[in-house]
Formats: C-alpha cells, structure tokens, sequence
C-alpha cells in the first residue's frame, strides 16, 4: 500500500509538472507562431529566442498591483479566478499520456486513474470550469464584465449539448466511456476516420468552450474592453490565463485520445505519439485564431443551436443506422 501510495503521488507531480511547463510554453508557442503568420518575430529580448518570457511573465505578475473594485461581490470576485485554475488541472488527471512502461523491474501506467466513466468526469468538471468566467464577470461590478459573463453562459450551454452529441458518436463506436478504453478501440483505425462528422463537431464546439477566436464572445476586447476579466489584475488576472492555456491543452489531449488514437502511431506506439498530436492540436488552436475574424454574437448563437446542434444529432443517427446495419 505505501509503495502504491508512493509511486501515485510521483507520477502525481510529474504529470502536473509536464502539463503545467507545457501551459506555460503555450504562451510562447502562441505569440511566436501569430508573431510569423503576421511577419514579426514575436518574443525575442528574454532567453534565445524568448523562450525565458514566460517565466518572466510569472515574475511580472507576482509583482503587480492588486486592485479590487470598491463595488465587487468580494467573495465571488475572489474565487472565480481559483474555480477556473482549478477545474482547468483537475482535468490533468485523467488525461492518459501513455499505456504501461516498465521501470526499474515495475509496471508503471503512464496515467494517473482509470475512470469507467471518465469522459463524463472530463464534461462534467469543464462545465464547473466555465463558472470562473461567468462568476468573474457578474462579480465584477463591471457592465463590460456582467455582458462578457453572459454571453459566456449563454454560449457555454449552447455549445456544450453539441460538443456531447460529438462524443456520444465517440462512445457508440468505442463501445465505453472509459478513456483508455476509447484508446484501446483506435488500435486498428483512428476514430477520426470512423467518426470525421463528430471530429469536426467536437473541433468546433471545443473552440467555443474555449472562447477562441471566432468564438471570443466573453471577451471580445473591441467591444467589451476584456470582457468577464476587465476588472482582474495581478495573479488573479494571470489564474484566468493559465487557465485559458491549461484549457487548451486538456482539449488537445482529448482531442488526441478521442480521435486521433492516443499513443498510438507508425511503428512504436508510445507516449511521444500523445504529445506530437496534442501539439498539432495546440499549433491548429493558435493558426486558426490568426485567420478567422470574430463572428457577430448573433451568428455564433444561431450557428450553434440551427446547425452545429441538427448537424450533431444527424451523426448519432447516422452512426446507430450504420451500426444497425453492419452488427457493430
């Protein structure tokens, strides 16, 4: 038992250590690819090629003014920034990087749980995630921040019930809810060539959850000045941050164990497939936010519930006929 106990918080602080060093070089990623796609550098100044700039901004904001509005609901203004860092690493843990590896004469698995309902889990605390922006910006005080709180929910509910029709497909043809199970199923064929509808669905959707452009309705700086976080600063702006880029990597990671096999790849299967995946998830994330425009509130509403949510719910019929058909 101390030995289990032992080996589970050592793969604990290794998975929270990579993921959080990768969150952190996301924001690296981000301003160097949008900084080429639009002929400028990006960082340069700090480290080779800025790769020292994230650490800086950690630094930078540890030291920065802390203000809090004379007319915030205190309590709610505090917490909303904790419940999205925190929903955004709790989703850590059942992220599976890897299968099983042998080290030192014992079997280690490269995940830190196996939940028989994990993608539930996975729904289920992103959806808590989403309170921290809302509660951000009704707690604000703010105008700009109680708009940018709106149309969060508004759009957290709207995409959320096609983002699960995606994966309802997903579990249909997996036969479980289980991750790793999901992952084990792709052995011979990818879901993205069983499931490609769902793909693109689950790709969208999770933009949306995101607030990636062209979904940045919370936010909008041209319209609502910063949105849901306009009156955040310091560390509690930074927690929202971490948490837009800890967000963004649990969805590649999801995205790579739903439908692009997981570890799974060319030759040796193995961890190092997981994280090349996630990272063109990750790179897709950042490309996209440098072609798309920002859709007007009204197309984003309207494009969720008349065409993402049919589109959705035509997959999973089109997925039991076809199952129906062929006795899968």
């Amino acid at each position: 038992m101390l030995e289990y106990m032992t080996i589970l918080i050592i793969k604990t602080l290794v998975a929270f250590a990579v993921s959080l060093l990768i969150v952190a070089y996301s924001t690296w990623i981000e301003r160097k690819v949008l900084g080429h796609v639009q002929l400028r550098h990006g960082p340069l100044r700090v480290g080779f090629h800025g790769l020292l700039q994230p650490i800086a901004d950690g630094i930078k904001g540890f030291f920065k003014e802390e203000l809090i509005p004379d007319n915030a609901d205190k309590p709610l203004f505090l917490l909303a920034p904790i419940i999205s860092i925190g929903a955004s690493v709790t989703l850590i843990v059942i992220v599976p990087f890897g299968d099983k590896i042998t080290l030192f004469g014992r079997e280690i698995t490269l995940y830190l749980t196996d939940l028989d309902v994990g993608i539930l889990f996975v729904l289920g605390i992103s959806t808590i995630g989403s309170y921290g922006g809302i509660l951000g910006g009704w707690s604000s005080g703010n105008k700009y921040g109680v708009i940018g709180g709106l149309r969060g929910s508004a759009q957290m509910i709207s995409y959320e019930l096609s983002l699960a029709l995606a994966v309802i497909a997903v579990v249909m043809v997996s036969g479980s809810l289980s991750l790793i199970d999901i992952v084990n199923s792709q052995t011979g064929l990818w879901n993205i060539v069983k499931q490609p509808f769902a793909f693109v669905l689950f790709i969208i959707c999770g933009l949306a959850e995101l607030n990636r452009t062209p979904f940045d309705m919370p936010e909008a700086e041209a319209e609502l000045a910063c949105g849901f976080n306009v009156e955040y600063s310091s560390m509690k702006f930074a927690l929202f941050f971490m948490a837009e880029y800890c967000h963004m990597f649990v969805f590649a990671a999801l995205v790579t164990t739903l439908f692009l096999g997981g570890w799974h790849g060319p030759f040796v299967d193995g961890p190092h497939w997981f994280f090349l995946k996630s990272f063109a998830i990750i790179f897709f994330c950042v490309w996209e936010r440098s072609t798309f425009p920002r859709l007007r509130y009204d197309q984003v509403m309207s494009f969720g519930w008349k065409i993402l949510l049919p589109f959705g719910l035509l997959n999973i019929l089109l997925t039991g006929l076809w199952m129906l058909v062929f006795n899968m």
